[in-house]
């Protein structure tokens, strides 16, 4: 059976989720960005919701960095 380093593979779905989660925030900067440009939503309301989306990207990373640090500690 082959050797297999748990951590190793923690850590790169752990990398593959922070790349996700930035290709989404940009995206959704995007489509708040064409909203605006189509009048849906005001200029003001875009950048709130930009602010918004930031926030709880950044959230998600420090809550996902705070995990695994604590499961590298663990082992």
């Amino acid at each position: 059976m082959a050797n297999f380093d748990f951590g190793d593979g923690l850590r790169k779905v752990f990398l593959a989720g922070v790349g996700a989660l930035a290709t989404t925030v940009e995206k959704s900067q995007e489509i708040v960005d064409d909203l605006v440009k189509k009048g849906e939503i005001t200029v003001e309301q875009g950048k709130a919701l930009n602010t918004e989306l930031k926030r709880k990207a950044s959230e998600a990373r420090e809550e996902a960095k705070s995990k695994s640090a604590s499961e590298d500690t663990a082992e």
